[in-house]
Formats: C-alpha cells, sequence, structure tokens
C-alpha cells in the first residue's frame, strides 16, 4: 500500500482525448502525443475516457491500437467503456486484436447501467429492441466468457475451405485478468466476486456508509473490494483523482489551475441528485504538498497504484507540463520510479 517509506507500485493517467468537432484530426493525434510522452517519461500506465455524441474519445479500441503501434512498453487501459453501448461478442474479438497487436499491455475497464441520454439516441443505437436491452452486470459477464475463450457457439469444423472455432478470435490468453470494473459499494463487492480489478475515480456514492467524508468511503469501498476477492492479495485497484502539480507551471498556469479547482469545489461539500453521489476535491499544489495530502488520503492509502486525470478543458501546453511534473516531482515523492 502507498504509505511513507512504501514505493507507490504504478502510476499512470487519465485523459479525455478531447478535439475540436469541426476538426478533429489534431485533437487525436495530440491523443497519442500525450501517449507516447507518457511512455517516454516512464509512466507504468495510460488511461482513455469513452464520450459518447461529444468531442471526445468514442472508440478508445481504436485509440489503444494506433497507440500499441506508437509505444513498446506502457500499459494502455479505458476508464470505462460503458457496456450498454456494446455487443459483448464483438467487443471482445477488438479486445483481443489490440491485446495480441499491444504484446499483452491492454487493460479494459468497463461499466454497466442505461447509457447517459439513452431516451435520446436510442433508437438509432437499436433500433428494434431500444426497450429490451438488459443493462446489467450481465453484460460483463458476458464480456468475460468471451475474454476466457469459452463457447460462444455449438458448432466447431471445417466446411469447405473454411475453418470455425467455437470461441472468439483472436484469443488473447491473460486479457479476461485485466478487466477492471468500476462503481460503487455494491458494485465493489461484486467485482471482488468475480475475481476481476476495481477501478476507483474523483467520484463515489454514499450509499452504505455512515460517513460523508470523500477519502474514507473510497477506502470503505476498496477494503469490500478486497474482502469480497478470492485472492486479494492479488487483486488489484486503481485510485483516480484529479491532481495537478504546479513545480515548473508558470504564474499563468497555477493561476488557471486554482481557478478550475476552486470552481469545481462547491460540489465536493454535499452527496448530489438522488443517488448520493460525491466528488472529491481536486488537488493542486507542489509535489511535495501534494505528496503530503495524498500520504494522507484514506483512499491512496489503500491503492496499489494511480492514475490521475488529466482536467477536461486544459491545453496542450498544459497536459505537457503536468504528466512532466507528475513523472519527475510527484511520482518520485511518492517513492515511484519511471520504468524505462
Amino acid at each position: 500500500m502507498p504509505v511513507r517509506g512504501v514505493p507507490l507500485r504504478k502510476l499512470g493517467f487519465l485523459t479525455i482525448g478531447r478535439f475540436d468537432v469541426d476538426n478533429p484530426g489534431p485533437g487525436i493525434e495530440e491523443t497519442l502525443t500525450v501517449i507516447e510522452r507518457g511512455e517516454a517519461l516512464g509512466f507504468d500506465s495510460v488511461w482513455l475516457r469513452d464520450r459518447h455524441l461529444q468531442p471526445g474519445i468514442s472508440s478508445p479500441v481504436a485509440i489503444m491500437a494506433a497507440a500499441s503501434q506508437r509505444t513498446s512498453r506502457i500499459e494502455i487501459g479505458t476508464a470505462v467503456i460503458p457496456l450498454g453501448l456494446e455487443n459483448p461478442f464483438r467487443l471482445a474479438e477488438d479486445l483481443a486484436t489490440v491485446d495480441i497487436l499491444s504484446g499483452g499491455r491492454i487493460n479494459p475497464g468497463v461499466s454497466v447501467g442505461t447509457p447517459m441520454m439513452y431516451d435520446h439516441y436510442k433508437t438509432a443505437l437499436y433500433p428494434e429492441s431500444a426497450d429490451l436491452q438488459d443493462f446489467s452486470k450481465d453484460r460483463v459477464l458476458r464480456l468475460l466468457r468471451c475474454l476466457r475463450g469459452e463457447p460462444v457457439s455449438d458448432f466447431s469444423g471445417t466446411v469447405g475451405i473454411e475453418q470455425y472455432t467455437d470461441h472468439i478470435q483472436p484469443h488473447s490468453p491473460g486479457l479476461a485478468e485485466r478487466v477492471w470494473y468500476g462503481g460503487g459499494l455494491a458494485s465493489a463487492i461484486w467485482a471482488g466476486q468475480q475475481g476481476i480489478n476495481y477501478l476507483t475515480s474523483s467520484v463515489v456514492t454514499v450509499e452504505g456508509s455512515a460517513s460523508r467524508d470523500f477519502a474514507t468511503i473510497q477506502a470503505e469501498q476498496i477494503d469490500a473490494f478486497r474482502a469480497a476477492h478470492p485472492h486479494p492479495e492479488q487483486a488489484r485497484v486503481s485510485q483516480g483523482l484529479v491532481v495537478i502539480p504546479t513545480d515548473s507551471a508558470t504564474e499563468d498556469q497555477i493561476r488557471r489551475y486554482r481557478e478550475f479547482a476552486a470552481s469545481r469545489y462547491e460540489r465536493t461539500t454535499a452527496p448530489q441528485g438522488v443517488r448520493g453521489m460525491l466528488f472529491s476535491p481536486d488537488y493542486v499544489g507542489t509535489s511535495d504538498e501534494l505528496a503530503d495530502q495524498l500520504f494522507d488520503h484514506a483512499g491512496f492509502q489503500r491503492a496499489d497504484e494511480v492514475a490521475f486525470a488529466l482536467p477536461f478543458t486544459f491545453e496542450a501546453e498544459d497536459y505537457a507540463q503536468i504528466i512532466t511534473d507528475l513523472a519527475e516531482k510527484l511520482g518520485p515523492a511518492l517513492g515511484w520510479t519511471p520504468k524505462f
């Protein structure tokens, strides 16, 4: 566990991959450049957001495929793919293909539930079955069965010169063990029971907790995940917070970073909406200041690895400064060593 004197095992970052609606090419290229830079800086992992009908990464598997050919070591994950918009059979084929292309570096993070804004496009997505779709965790189980190479067809053999198997092709051994699931307390317990990995983020739900402190609730959820996992010593947990080091930032950048955090602070003071969603404050400061805050954070203390989220609205030079300071300043302050 990352406490003082114990090295942080893995350091990563999360990007939304935004672009200009009228000219998406440069933004998509910028995302690939950030991933390349992350590998050059020694990060263990980079994670991709998944956004539909928005100017962000709508096809993370395609981005992972491209990034896999520009990098050789860094792990590439998704945080997260909403399975409500996916066919687990087809997604498994794509994920396995990219995992093989990458040399086994893919970390698919997924979630379930009714997709955001679903009523506005459901007939375009499922024209004949929009109201019959099952958005339960069964979609995750279907994906896992496909990735594990379990039968999906009642036929295998040869028809003419065509060879058929009864399971997804290609099969990438070990990929199913690198699937991640994100969510609140019930989801943490369920993920542990399934023996998969657990993603936390800068949002928790207060359901099942007597606390209204973000760090305490996050810690409770991680503890519940490990308690439910059949092999807790092998269970992977990744913590994701917005953490912005300012060591090499200009005065203008520091001002904008602090204004960004201040503009979002109000939502951290009380649970939001019917689900009781509680947001974490954004962390802005020098790496020494941030390290002190993280070592005191109950959620951080329980995670094996971190994937700090890049803010949505910054510029390319801001992201370059932030990930450079994460790798060269904050990471070492947390006891982490870059991988080259």
